[in-house]
């Protein structure tokens, strides 16, 4: 999607950790206009897969999965990173290692919200090494539904979560790849 690249490559900025940063348009302030043209995008890509909920982790994946819901006119589930007092009953669970924060988290869904009824479409900012898809597809698992995508805005290609579940025979649609970047440059796929 040659706007999130254009949009990156102004806008992003690379930490020496290998932190992207691009919290000024997706993740912390949020372009909406961006954002609406991310949910077309999806849209276009998974139109035809019958999907009738969107799955993504908190937090911030939960914006543009519900900007691309509205246009395939479906709830978005969102796996929560803490256990909290408003969630009551039988729930799914998966352990996930963050990239970003440097440590494990169990992320959960109610049980209520995902069935084997459903055909599930996940979206995130970001995918790295794979362990939220992975999580998320875990819950998928537990609750019997179909997953049918991973819709994710940037891929961080060198990092290899994209080839290891790519290979898992998932389909993964990233609107940006980034094969390698560093203080002076970002180069996509």
């Amino acid at each position: 999607m040659e706007a999130l690249k254009q949009r990156i490559l102004k806008d992003g900025s690379f930490r020496a950790d290998g932190i992207l940063r691009v919290d000024s348009f997706l993740n912390h302030q949020i372009d909406v206009k961006l954002l609406n043209e991310i949910g077309k995008e999806f849209y276009s890509l998974f139109k035809d897969s019958n999907i009738n909920k969107i799955l993504t982790i908190e937090a911030s994946g939960i914006g543009i999965a519900c900007i691309a819901a509205q246009y395939f006119n479906v709830p978005v589930v969102f796996a929560k990173k803490a256990v909290s007092k408003n969630i009551d009953g039988v729930l799914y669970q998966a352990p996930v290692f963050s990239f970003t924060y440097d440590r494990e988290c169990i992320i959960t869904v109610s049980k209520n919200y995902l069935s084997e009824f459903d055909n599930i479409l996940i979206i995130d900012d970001f995918l790295a090494k794979g362990n939220a898809i992975i999580g998320l597809i875990d819950l998928i698992k537990q609750s019997g539904a179909k997953l049918c995508g991973a819709g994710i805005v940037i891929e961080k290609g060198f990092q290899g979560g994209g080839d290891m579940l790519r290979d898992m025979g998932i389909r993964i649609e990233s609107l940006a790849i980034i094969d390698n970047m560093d203080e002076h440059s970002i180069c996509f796929r």
